[in-house]
């Protein structure tokens, strides 16, 4: 018997039984930032048989302050967040298959990348992918681990297909608007709080402990002390995802369009959601050379890339003909 998982055993829940179901079981885990990368150390290290870390992004010096798998020595090689991941977790647990894969979630893949998976952890930063995930989730009975944090604010729910609502249900499109962590901050602890309540739920559940699950959307600010939770009971009349079964977000038509406006090293987004500019100026203007007039906003947020913002919804990325470039500067700093 393996003394790596010997304190674990020892906990009855799980025991030897549930320690044999982890390294049989599946996870996908979205995202490798501050979520995804501390979600990846616990299941790797709890012993989970595969981890799958889907992530587009590479990594830069201010991820090193919550992103705990990665190093200077990353940055510097500006390496691809799975990539990096999937380095580092290799040397931590040699028994676990881990893949790391440098990709966007998009609908055209999300069912592929969700094969063969036992349970889904959202390490993401923006509602965009987190609704695309619940759609392909409840089309493929797949449960759905949400979570999310900005400033010391912090949020997370368990939804399992045929048995709870699903995020559609108890958080509307939308949510979240120009909450990012690079314009509004965060603190690390936070991002331990939501993992650890992410984590928790996905062990019991691997290990068929699904009567010791809490059932609520939880929802917490470790800084003001504030904790509210909601217990998932009914779903929503009318839901299209879990109620109608239609999955708006697996659609053609979803709330994100990214065309590239060519030769003009640009990317128009269109967002189908009427922006405030100057509430727009207050938001980016923490963090970006801002400039509004009646038509437009502009917000140079680096030596490379601006932002020009219009009444209408529509935003282009400047500096950029890469599409997966241009979605995560868009999630960054827009996050609608």
């Amino acid at each position: 018997m393996d003394d790596r998982y010997s304190r674990q055993r020892l906990f009855a829940p799980i025991g030897n039984q549930g320690q044999n179901d982890l390294s049989e079981s599946s996870v996908l885990i979205v995202g490798a930032g501050a979520l995804g990368t501390m979600l990846a150390n616990q299941m790797v290290r709890a012993g989970v048989g595969l981890v799958r870390i889907v992530d587009r992004d590479y990594i830069e010096m201010s991820n090193l302050q919550r992103q705990i798998l990665y190093t200077e020595e990353d940055v510097e090689k500006a390496l691809p967040k799975a990539v990096a991941a999937q380095n580092h977790l290799e040397k931590i647990n040699s028994n676990v298959q881990i893949e790391g894969i440098v990709s966007d979630v998009h609908r055209d893949n999300v069912t592929s990348l969700m094969n063969g998976m036992d349970i889904v952890l959202d390490g993401t930063d923006n509602f965009t992918t987190r609704f695309l995930l619940n759609d392909a989730c409840f089309q493929n009975g797949i449960p759905f681990v949400y979570g999310g944090a900005v400033r010391s604010r912090g949020m997370m729910a368990l939804f399992i297909p045929e048995e709870t609502p699903c995020l559609r249900c108890v958080v509307s499109p939308g949510a979240g608007k120009g909450e990012t962590c690079d314009t509004a901050g965060i603190i690390s602890p936070v991002i331990n709080m939501v993992t650890s309540y992410q984590a928790t739920e996905t062990l019991k559940y691997l290990t068929g402990n699904k009567e010791a699950l809490h059932g609520m959307l939880k929802t917490f600010d470790i800084w003001t002390n504030q904790h509210y939770d909601v217990k998932l009971t009914n779903p929503k009349q009318g839901c299209p995802t879990c109620q109608e079964n239609l999955y708006p977000f697996l659609q053609a038509q979803q709330n994100e369009e990214f065309v590239v406006m060519c030769g003009r090293d640009s990317i128009q987004v269109h967002t189908n959601e009427k922006m405030d500019l100057p509430k727009w100026e207050e938001k980016l203007s923490v963090i970006a050379n801002t400039k509004l007039t009646p038509f437009l906003l502009k917000a140079k947020v680096d030596h490379h890339h601006t932002f020009v913002l219009f009444p209408d919804g529509r935003v282009l990325i400047q500096g950029t003909e890469d599409t997966t470039k241009a979605k995560s500067l868009f999630h960054r700093y827009i996050g609608l």
